[in-house]
């Protein structure tokens, strides 16, 4: 005959079993357990404590108990999660992919790692084998040239409706009703001018860019922070560039330091662009932050080691990763529903703004 005990250990690595209970969760209480087992405190504590025993639950003091256990390991089942990315090992990319990866290899997920090359061909060809073979459990995106026409929506349509998931992260297309995990962009842009018209700066640059949703919000925050002090948006003063112009920035030196004369300061579109604006503004004899102050979005690695370290606005990609990694995986294990979430920016102040008291 089954003891009381073994009765809640029992349920406890079943609810585990079928999903409803994850790595993390909380169990209910001891007395929720007295209640729903009929058995005595003592009864409930001997169960704890096997589970414990055998490394499914821990106790924390005057938390409660919660699941420790591996789920993916303790079920046997593996679930394959596609990681597409337009870039892979350069600037933010690697910390995004850290933080995913440190969520599904905690779950004992398989992580497969795909990248488009900001190419809607690449990213076509890609979703169009994920639904011939069906073989990933869900997928966790980042767009494509957000901001044009995409004809590949209809196939992440197609997806959801073979039922695998998809979120995005660090952007997404308006256009689809599905979640993404990212920066607050226009917040971003916001802060980024608005601190240069705390500084005293009013006649204020901008380079966005032209081709995905972000350069379009960033812009907008851009333009929130100047009308909210009535300084005057002068088109002539903002430069929109594709991602092919942003990797020929230098190329086109002249372009820049035509459209920006006259301007103290520039919002950049991220810091690869702020970091190439320094080179320009410096190889034409011209100073950073002297003869323009120059902010950045993102604070990745390329802020702290430009020759004049960027003032940048933090872009927490590493907690984007594990964010979207953890909605994903309880989505498919627990049918949670899988929510949008934008996280406020900060600004990091650094040495490439200078205070001015203009006239």
């Amino acid at each position: 005959m089954q003891k009381k005990y073994e009765r809640i250990v029992d349920w406890v690595r079943k609810e585990i079993e079928s999903g409803r209970l994850s790595r993390g969760d909380k169990l209910p209480s001891e007395n929720e357990m007295m209640e729903q087992f009929d058995v005595s405190r003592q009864t409930v504590r001997r169960a704890m404590g096997d589970l414990a025993e055998n490394g499914i639950v821990e106790g924390r003091r005057g938390s409660g108990t919660y699941v420790t256990v591996n789920t993916r390991r303790y079920t046997g089942k593996e679930i394959r999660i596609a990681v597409m990315l337009t870039y892979v090992d350069t600037y933010i990319f690697p910390s995004i992919i850290k933080g995913i990866e440190s969520v599904l290899s905690r779950e004992g997920c398989t992580l497969q790692i795909s990248m488009t090359d900001n190419a809607v061909e690449k990213e076509r060809m890609l979703l169009r084998e994920f639904i011939r073979t069906r073989s990933v459990d869900g997928i966790i995106a980042e767009t494509v040239k957000s901001a044009l026409p995409n004809p590949n929506l209809k196939l992440y349509r197609e997806l959801e409706g073979l039922g695998i998931p998809v979120m995005f992260v660090n952007s997404y297309y308006k256009e689809l009703d599905i979640p993404h995990v990212s920066m607050d962009d226009q917040k971003a842009g916001y802060l980024a001018a608005k601190h240069l018209t705390e500084c005293g700066h009013s006649r204020i640059g901008g380079i966005f860019k032209a081709d995905d949703g972000q350069g379009h919000l960033r812009y907008a925050g851009y333009t929130d922070a100047l009308m909210e002090q009535d300084i005057r948006i002068r088109g002539d003063q903002v430069i929109w560039i594709d991602s092919e112009e942003l990797r020929s920035m230098e190329e086109e030196s002249a372009k820049f330091l035509k459209r920006l004369e006259g301007c103290t300061a520039c919002v950049c579109y991220n810091d690869e662009t702020a970091y190439k604006l320094v080179s320009i503004f410096q190889k034409a004899g011209l100073r950073v932050p002297e003869d323009l102050s120059i902010v950045g979005i993102d604070n990745s690695e390329l802020a702290r080691l430009c020759p004049v370290p960027l003032t940048s606005v933090e872009n927490p990609v590493e907690r984007l990763g594990k964010s979207v990694a953890e909605k994903i995986i309880a989505g498919i294990l627990r049918k949670e529903e899988m929510e949008t979430e934008e996280f406020d920016p900060e600004l990091v102040i650094r040495s490439s703004v200078r205070v001015v008291h203009e006239i």
